[in-house]
């Protein structure tokens, strides 16, 4: 039987032992099997990116992990570093996976609905690209203003992202001037995830440069404040700080 929570799904397989592959699809056709698969919502520590093991350094005190997964960063937090975190995801499955897992707090909240009753947060760790849940322009700039009022005086943002500009693919570039012809950011993509009969919502993921996340936290009482860079890479993080 089918159904819309594809991400689910295949992290439900792959934690059953059972093979499986994420397709992404963009809006103006194009089809991306994923190379990296299910697994990297599952990967260890000693597995993770570059960017995203020097990144963690600057985690402290109560964490919200937004778009947690299969609970991989929430996990290796509060396994490893003894912190309190809280892991958000929109799909079900992915919660459940979480949970059985071992991540003691795990909520079903889709990212653009977070609101005070999540309690107050030190960090706030969007890794796996998952700066992109702020979805548009105007979206980043009101969820930062929401984040600001849930976390405390000392707190950082870790956002991942991936630089749209890096790129000499011409299916790329055109969706980059069919996005500014209408108004959005050129790294708004507009995607759904299949997984076997499975078919995902569609949804806007924002990829920014650097300079573009600088700007986005202008006004929301954020700012850019480093910048942990991959080698070759157009894979980054941005520390935001109040």
């Amino acid at each position: 039987m089918g159904g819309f929570d594809a991400f689910g799904n295949e992290i439900w397989d792959f934690y059953q032992n059972r093979p499986a592959r994420e397709v992404v699809e963009r809006d103006d056709g194009l089809i991306d099997p994923s190379e990296v698969g299910p697994g990297a919502y599952f990967a260890p520590h000693e597995k993770w990116p570059s960017v995203e093991r020097n990144a963690i350094r600057y985690a402290r005190g109560r964490v919200l992990d937004v778009g947690c997964g299969a609970g991989r960063v929430g996990l290796y937090l509060q396994e490893e570093r003894g912190l309190d975190v809280v892991g958000i995801d929109n799909s079900p499955l992915a919660v459940k996976v979480s949970k059985l897992r071992g991540l003691k707090k795990v909520k079903l909240v889709p990212f653009e609905n977070i609101s005070p009753s999540l309690g107050s947060f030190d960090t706030v760790v969007m890794f796996g690209n998952n700066f992109g849940l702020f979805g548009s322009r105007s979206q980043a700039k009101r969820l930062m203003k929401k984040l600001f009022a849930m976390t405390s005086r000392q707190a950082v943002i870790l956002g991942e992202s991936v630089d749209p500009y890096k790129t000499t693919n011409p299916e790329h570039l055109r969706y980059h001037q069919r996005n500014r012809a209408r108004g959005r950011m050129a790294g708004q993509v507009k995607i759904r995830i299949r997984y076997r009969t499975f078919v995902g919502k569609w949804f806007d993921y924002l990829l920014v440069s650097p300079e573009e996340m600088k700007e986005l936290a202008a006004g929301t009482g954020w700012r850019l404040s480093r910048l942990i860079r991959s080698e070759g890479s157009p894979l980054y993080m941005g520390v935001l700080r109040k």
